[in-house]
Parts: C-alpha cells; sequence; structure tokens
C-alpha cells in the first residue's frame, strides 16, 4: 500500500507548489499550460522557475563565487536557451541576444548562469544528438565562454557595441540568422496576423486561433489606457507613429507566461502605407518569479526600489539590450500593469534540434555565454555609476586560480539539477498531468 507523502517530502512540496502557482488560472488555461508542461522534462522547467528560485535562491555554494555587492547586476531572470532570439537593432540589422525580460531583476550573476546552464543540460538531453560526456563539453564550453568574457574589459571602449549579428558571428549561428534575414520579414508578419478588409484598412485577422476579438467596451477601456502608453515610452518618435488601427487579446502564448493576459496593437507605421504597419505587443507584468522566494524583509526592498512593473520592465530592458526596444512602454488595465514593445518581423529562437554535431554544440553554448556575459556587464554598469567595472574587477578576484573550480560548480549544477528536475516532472505527470478530475471551481 502507497502511502501518502509527507510534509517534507518532494512529491507534497512539488504539487503544493505547481498548485498555488497556477490557482489563478481558469481550469481551460490550467489544462492547456499543464499539457505544455508535460511536453517533455525542459518544457517543465520552463514552467516551472518558482520551482527553481525557491530551490537556488539560498543555496550556500553562491558564496563560493559570489554573494557580495560586485557580483549583483541586472540579471534575465528566467535564463534558458529559448529565451534568447534573433530580433531587429534600430538600424534594422538582424541581431541576436536576450530578447525577453520579464523575469528581469537586479540580483547575483549566478542566477542566470546556473539556469541557463541546467536549461542546455535538458535542451540536449531532449534533443538526443549528444551523450553524457558531450553534454557536460557544451556546459563546460558555456561557463568557460562567460568566465572569458566577464573576465575581460577595455576601459578605453566603454562605449563600444558587441554585436552578434550574421557579420560577426561564425557557424551555426551565422546561417541561421542570414536565414532569418532573408526569410523573414515585416510583410510576412503582417501577413501573419492581419487582413485587409474590403475597404482597403488592415486589421487583425482574428480567425486566427490565437489571436481574440475585443468586445466594443473592452476595447473602448483599452484605448483609453493606450493614452497613458504614450506618455511613458521611452522614445521620441512622432505621435502620429502611434495611430491605433486595432486591438486584440493574444492566446495561447509561452509557457511560463501562459495565461497571462495579453494584447496585440496595429498602429501606423512611420511611412503611412498599409506595408509598414507595427505589432505592439502588450502583456502583463506581475513580478519576477523570483519574488516568491524572497524573504518579507527582501520584498520590502524589492517593492522599495521597483514600485511599478512596467517600470522595473524598462529599466531592465534599458540597462541589459544592446538595441532596447524603441517602442518600450507600460499601461495600466484592471488586471494591472502591462509593458508595451514591439513584436519584432525578424522574431526566431534558434533551432537547437539542429544542433548535432559536438562542435557546433559547443560553439553554440559558448555563444550563449558569451551573450549572457556581455549583458551583465552591460546591466552592471547600469547600477555601479561610480564603478563602472566593479562587476569584472569581482569576478576576477572571486575566480582568480579557480577557474577550473568555477567552471566544474556549474557543470555539476546543471547535471545534478536536470536530473531533479526530470524526477520532479514524473512526480508531475502522476499527481498534476491530467486535470480532468480537478474542480472548475
Amino acid at each position: 500500500m502507497q502511502k501518502e507523502p509527507t510534509l517534507h517530502s518532494r512529491e507534497y512540496v512539488l504539487t503544493q507548489a505547481i498548485t498555488d502557482n497556477n490557482q489563478d488560472l481558469d481550469l481551460p488555461l490550467r489544462k492547456r499550460k499543464f499539457a505544455a508542461m508535460s511536453e517533455s522534462p525542459y518544457r517543465f522547467f520552463r514552467g516551472t522557475s518558482h520551482l527553481f528560485w525557491a530551490d537556488m535562491f539560498h543555496d550556500w555554494r553562491f558564496a563560493l563565487f559570489g554573494g557580495v555587492a560586485g557580483s549583483q547586476t541586472w540579471i534575465q531572470g528566467d535564463a534558458h536557451v529559448y529565451n534568447f532570439g534573433a530580433f531587429t537593432s534600430h538600424d534594422g540589422e538582424v541581431i541576436y541576444g536576450l530578447d525577453d525580460f520579464d523575469d528581469a531583476l537586479v540580483s547575483d550573476y549566478q542566477y542566470d548562469l546556473w539556469r541557463l546552464a541546467i536549461s542546455l543540460e535538458l535542451d540536449a538531453r531532449e534533443q538526443g544528438h549528444m551523450d553524457a560526456a558531450e553534454r557536460r563539453q557544451g556546459v563546460q564550453a558555456l561557463v568557460s565562454a562567460y568566465l572569458d568574457t566577464v573576465t575581460t574589459y577595455n576601459v578605453n571602449a566603454l562605449d563600444e557595441e558587441i554585436h552578434f549579428t550574421a557579420a560577426t558571428s561564425g557557424k551555426p549561428l551565422k546561417k541561421f540568422l542570414e536565414k532569418v534575414a532573408k526569410k523573414n520579414t515585416r510583410a510576412k508578419m503582417l501577413a501573419k496576423w492581419t487582413r485587409h478588409q474590403k475597404n482597403g484598412k488592415r486589421v487583425f485577422d482574428t480567425d486566427k486561433p490565437k489571436l481574440k476579438q475585443l468586445s466594443p467596451h473592452g476595447k473602448k477601456l483599452f484605448l483609453e489606457a493606450f493614452e497613458q502608453y504614450r506618455n511613458t515610452r521611452s522614445s521620441t518618435y512622432a505621435e502620429d507613429f502611434f495611430e491605433v488601427k486595432d486591438v486584440v487579446q493574444r492566446l495561447k502564448a509561452g509557457t511560463g507566461s501562459l495565461g497571462k493576459s495579453r494584447y496585440y496593437v496595429l498602429i501606423e507605421g512611420p511611412g503611412g502605407c498599409e506595408d509598414d504597419d507595427l505589432i505592439l505587443d502588450v502583456k502583463l507584468q506581475d513580478g519576477p518569479a523570483s519574488l516568491q522566494a524572497m524573504t518579507p524583509v527582501e520584498r520590502e526592498a524589492y517593492n522599495n526600489i521597483f514600485p511599478n512593473e512596467g517600470l522595473r520592465h524598462i529599466t531592465a530592458f534599458q540597462a541589459m539590450a544592446e538595441h532596447p526596444d524603441a517602442y518600450l512602454g507600460w499601461l495600466t488595465l484592471a488586471e494591472g500593469i502591462f509593458s508595451v514593445r514591439e513584436r519584432s518581423p525578424f522574431k526566431a529562437d534558434y533551432p537547437t534540434h539542429k544542433l548535432k554535431s559536438a562542435k557546433h554544440f559547443c560553439k553554440m553554448s559558448a555563444l550563449w555565454g558569451r551573450i549572457l556575459a556581455t549583458e551583465h556587464k552591460r546591466g552592471s554598469r547600469a547600477i555601479n555609476q561610480a564603478d563602472l567595472y566593479l562587476f569584472e574587477e569581482t569576478l576576477i578576484k572571486l575566480t582568480a586560480d579557480k577557474a577550473e573550480d568555477f567552471i566544474g560548480l556549474v557543470a555539476s549544477i546543471a547535471k545534478h539539477y536536470a536530473d531533479c528536475v526530470e524526477k520532479d516532472y514524473r512526480i508531475f505527470l502522476e499527481t498534476l498531468g491530467s486535470l480532468d478530475d480537478v474542480d472548475g471551481d
């Protein structure tokens, strides 16, 4: 006879945490999110970032290579290989980097590095091309590249921008970015999400299963709130750039964010013609997952720094991104604070299933490490105006003559926590994977 799980068992803690974290979702949304999480351990990992933070937020191992003022920077907060992607810079160049700052906050750099390494291990296991030794080599390549990048700086090149583009990247990223630039266009994006009415006006195509038309009253309330965005946006574009042509609700997006309120707004483009229209992505910002792991004192300190989640999102984006979105802003609706940014026509994730050789796997892993380090360095300067290289100098001291130990620690954490995620995933499938018998109330 199987015993009931004790209050201290992993099964109890896991099921309680997932249940609590998704209690605000109605039954259909919970079913949809849990179905997505059931696809694989990696998808489960992406949908349960709150578990990572609960497990790692006060981990003693942070004291080995961090846990001090100088190791604090802006971090992405939900680092994994599919939170890197292609998008466009201000001048239309296709670049590759971190493209999601919904969970960003100021904290220790190791949270990002550990979570990214774990995601790399889990994704590689899912793809099935690499054995255990090759996966470890990939993680080591990631961490080594991160460390090399973060402990190297030139005081005479403070304003030098580091681009990860087809022109500056080798295989396998170069080929991917060239393909994105050739295949993805604004016209194709607009064709995917919009249609023309008989009068020639472009509107969203609500026959698409991921778009839902707003009621007249809902649209009126949204347009009233949109006026607030005009005053919060970070750019200086003329007002006529922001003429709203249509607005819809965006459905079925993301994994961890699945079920969060989200809207797409179609606005007039800079040229005033139908084919240069822009789509703005308006997304509920209810705080990073790390908040759930904070003590009351830590939460109070966070609230004192970030009184508004929309402002936190803008500040993080501008601190970390090489090319912050020109349409950044925020607005308030009944559900809460929403961030606003452009949906890039060149938005694309690197297809990790194509990393079939250990050589390309390690090269791509190293690239992720360099990008993360670059954005951490950039983020640190936003909070250390009086000592611009505090982060780099701190990491140099913390890892001096200990590079192998540093790399080995992260590789070990990636392997062991990935093992834990796989066990958690099996528990999830057995306990919460099916919601057929769950009461909708």
